[in-house]
């Protein structure tokens, strides 16, 4: 009897490891299994072992201080089995959206930056970002809060990319002073930067930032309603030196219009004249005088029947 117990609890023991232990992975997930709290990992391999990783930081300061095991990663699909003593860690690698203003400790709806004028402006927007599969470590044992740790990278590479913001030179006279709109006209080039700066967070947190969209740059209420009235006064000339411009350009081709019929109209006046003229030299190299005269006497005759009368000076 003990015997048959005994494989009685081994049965009951393997059955409950079978139905508890079997597990799938979704297709936008990964999973790391530990076993007594340890992760799973490749061997002696971190992170300095790999090259993509390592290529984004940029000093070996900072590869030392971020130097992570890379661990085993489950791939979707199954089932899968795992023992009574190991946890099963389900990662959800889809994109995620989060607000730039999003703090653990505070409520905000905005950041505040200070521009290169000295003028404080409120930041709103969002990053996207996912897990970086290749440093899943990082993501999940490496950091307290890598969400909270990306998001206070981000926002201090944002205020101080705002604070030292400055246009390309387009002459030989340098950059003149940044405006709010300087800022509000290069948000996509801001962006742009923004992208390219958190590439290393893949490496330091774990988290792949996969695309920066600032949105907004307000300035303070009353800065803002005299940069509205700049822009109008700034638009209403624009449109009144664009206006002066096309009547212009109008009255320009009038003129030329007017010059082209003059010139037009004399030619007509003096093209008879020219072939009369031509004619005349033509005869007289031929005929002489005697049918110079003769050409002309004849010529003249339509035109004494057309007259009333006819004045004879001898």
């Amino acid at each position: 009897m003990t015997f048959i117990g005994f494989m009685l609890g081994i049965a009951i023991v393997a059955g409950l490891a079978l139905l508890f232990g079997v597990y799938t992975i979704g297709p936008t997930q990964r999973g790391l299994l530990t076993t007594f709290g340890r992760v799973q990992r490749l061997g002696k391999q971190t992170t300095a072992d790999d090259a993509h990783l390592r290529s984004l930081l940029e000093s070996e300061e900072e590869a030392e201080r971020y130097c992570y095991p890379l661990v085993r990663v489950i791939q979707p699909g199954g089932p899968y089995f795992k023992w009574p003593w190991q946890k099963l860690t389900v990662i959800d690698m889809t994109i995620q959206a989060t607000d730039i203003a999003w703090d653990p400790d505070k409520q905000q709806t905005s950041i505040e930056s200070v521009t290169k004028d000295n003028l404080t402006v409120q930041l709103g927007g969002q990053i996207r970002w996912r897990p970086c599969e290749q440093n899943l470590y990082a993501y999940k044992f490496g950091v307290n809060h890598p969400q909270a740790h990306v998001m206070g990278y981000f926002v201090s590479a944002l205020r101080d990319r705002i604070a030292t913001f400055s246009k390309e030179p387009t002459d030989s006279q340098g950059v003149e002073g940044i405006s709010i709109n300087d800022l509000r006209r290069n948000l996509s080039a801001i962006n742009r930067y923004m992208e390219e700066s958190c590439r290393k967070t893949a490496a330091r947190y774990g988290i792949e930032l996969d695309a920066a969209l600032i949105t907004t740059i307000d300035p303070p209420q009353e800065v803002d309603e005299a940069l509205a009235s700049i822009n109008t006064t700034t638009n209403n000339v624009a449109a009144a030196i664009s206006q002066a411009k096309a009547d212009a350009d109008q009255r320009l081709k009038l003129a030329e219009q007017a010059v082209e019929i003059a010139e037009n109209q004399a030619n007509a006046e003096a093209t008879p004249l020219l072939e009369l003229s031509a004619t005349l030299t033509e005869i007289h190299g031929h005929g002489g005088k005697d049918a110079l005269e003769s050409y002309v006497r004849n010529a003249t005759l339509p035109l004494r029947e057309k007259a009333a009368q006819t004045v004879v000076v001898s």
